[in-house]
């Protein structure tokens, strides 16, 4: 299969979703496939991943999933052995796993506190961890992270642990991209803006408007220059071109991906 992955072997976590739609991982697992890439998806809900199944086998993709916890070292260390046992290398990693709570510093639990900095944090040292000594062994490879607008600016709600988190994906992305590039391998991270993806349905109309859907999608949208609001897709078309062969030459920084909204002074 040719395509701008062709022949590459890349590790996507969070591929599932928690609604239909196109969330950010399933968007780049699909993507990704129809590219060349052989796909290695992971998530921790086999159900959610079962729309995206059905993706990659309308795109004739050789794929292989594995449940998994990424906040487990363990479980994210079984997962890279069983990626390289089935494809015998791997070339990207793509994370995408993340989520929000909503709360400031003073009435967030330490427990929440705790829990964002595992999911949105810990769990992109640990892939990490893992896949590098894959991809340093191969002699080289690229690494896409996953952060938020909330990492880099104020987003309309208070929700301080996952804004930290997603600040500290971009940092930690920075210093492993220059620590690993006499090695060949580039560390980027994609910033997501206010995207329309399932998880406004299912998660953040809930947390924020009581449930009506239409009212965040409004103020999301009040924030965003351009008259529409992105999705999943619009994320994975930049991890794409940032582990492709095109990007040779970019390490150590990051692609904003939010319609033109951090450029607002707003």
């Amino acid at each position: 299969m040719a395509g701008r992955l062709a022949g590459k072997v890349a590790l996507i976590t969070g591929a599932g979703s928690v609604g239909p739609g196109w969330g950010n991982g399933r968007a780049a697992a699909v993507l990704f496939a129809r590219e060349g890439a052989r796909i290695v998806a992971t998530d921790i809900d086999e159900t959610g991943f079962a729309e995206t199944e059905s993706l990659l086998r309308e795109a004739g993709a050789d794929f292989h999933f594995s449940r998994c916890d990424v906040t487990d070292g363990a479980a994210v260390q079984a997962t890279v052995e069983s990626a390289v046992a089935r494809f015998g290398r791997i070339d990207v990693l793509v994370n995408n796993v993340g989520g929000s709570a909503k709360g400031g510093a003073a009435e967030m639990s330490e427990e929440v506190w705790l829990r964002q900095l595992n999911f949105n944090l810990t769990s992109v040292f640990l892939t990490c961890k893992h896949v590098l000594p894959v991809l340093k062994a191969a002699g080289g490879g690229s690494i896409v992270n996953t952060a938020s607008t909330s990492g880099i600016r104020w987003t309309g709600a208070a929700q301080v642990a996952y804004a930290a988190a997603k600040a500290g994906v971009i940092q930690f992305s920075r210093v492993t991209a220059v620590e690993y590039a006499p090695h060949r391998i580039r560390v980027n991270t994609v910033v997501p803006g206010q995207m329309h993806t399932p998880m406004v349905e299912t998660r953040l109309a809930g947390q924020r408007e009581g449930g009506d859907v239409e009212a965040l999608l409004a103020k999301r949208q009040a924030r965003i220059p351009l008259p529409f609001m992105g999705d999943g897709r619009d994320t994975a078309a930049a991890a794409l071109f940032l582990a492709s062969d095109e990007a040779r030459f970019v390490t150590g920084t990051e692609i904003v991906v939010d319609g033109g909204m951090s450029a607002r002074c707003d």
